[in-house]
């Protein structure tokens, strides 16, 4: 059955079907031989050989799911052509060609999704499914409520107003504050230019919550694999149907 190249691509657990259009765009990506580079085509895997890098896609491998506690220091990409530290060098063992579902700063720390499954990433990625995501920021200065509600009732950033925010402060010491903060959306830093449009800069942040997963168990660098429970609940909050 014919389908969409990035869809192909993202069930081949390469990568979401967003990073797998970028992956078109930049002309890595070939059919029967021919690097194709514009958005909408459709294919069917059985019939072309279709290939990302030079090497042709692959549909038997198993879908692997891992929860991170990526330190500080470590891109969330799967190379780096820089020869930067990036996130799968903590999962050295996993010998599946996984990725990270979405992004954290090289400095900010916590939870993070690898996986194979490009069709769960890409739905838990969907804007129009809100997945929480919830941080805790150490910020210079001690914010009041007054200040909070502008995150509260969303604030306009450069790339417009966003939505509300969940946030409370968990504790204050000297000129500081640490805040945690709950958003669904997923801009580039946006956690960090919340708060600096309210004129805090944040310090050190931490992702410690994503759709319902947390940190528990699991120390700084180090990784467990998802339960089945787990995965199963994630295919839910996508809206995928687990196959």
């Amino acid at each position: 059955m014919a389908e969409r190249l990035q869809k192909i691509i993202a069930q081949a657990g390469i990568a979401s079907r967003r990073a797998a259009e970028g992956l078109i765009l930049a002309g890595r990506v070939t059919v029967d031989g021919q690097i194709i580079t514009e958005l909408g085509g459709k294919y069917d895997s059985s019939q072309h050989k279709i290939c990302v890098d030079g090497k042709p896609l692959t549909f038997t491998e198993t879908k692997v799911y891992y929860l991170l506690n990526k330190p500080k220091g470590y891109l969330s990409t799967a190379k780096d052509e820089r020869g930067r530290r990036t996130v799968l060098d903590l999962l050295p063992e996993v010998k599946e060609r996984v990725y990270p579902l979405g992004r954290l700063d090289n400095n900010t720390e916590g939870l993070l999704l690898i996986s194979n499954d490009g069709d769960l990433m890409n739905g838990l990625l969907h804007p129009r499914y809100k997945v929480n995501k919830t941080y805790v920021a150490r910020v210079a200065g001690i914010p009041t409520e007054k200040t909070l509600d502008k995150l509260r009732q969303g604030i306009k950033l450069e790339d417009g107003m966003t939505a509300p925010a969940v946030v409370k402060v968990l504790e204050t010491a000297d000129s500081e504050a640490k805040v945690e903060i709950t958003i669904h959306e997923g801009r580039n830093r946006q956690v960090r230019r919340m708060f600096a449009a309210i004129g805090c800069d944040v310090r050190a942040l931490k992702r410690v919550k994503f759709a319902g997963l947390t940190l528990a168990g699991v120390k700084r660098g180090h990784y467990r694999p998802l339960t089945a429970e787990e995965i199963a609940e994630l295919y839910h909050i996508a809206g995928i149907k687990q196959s």
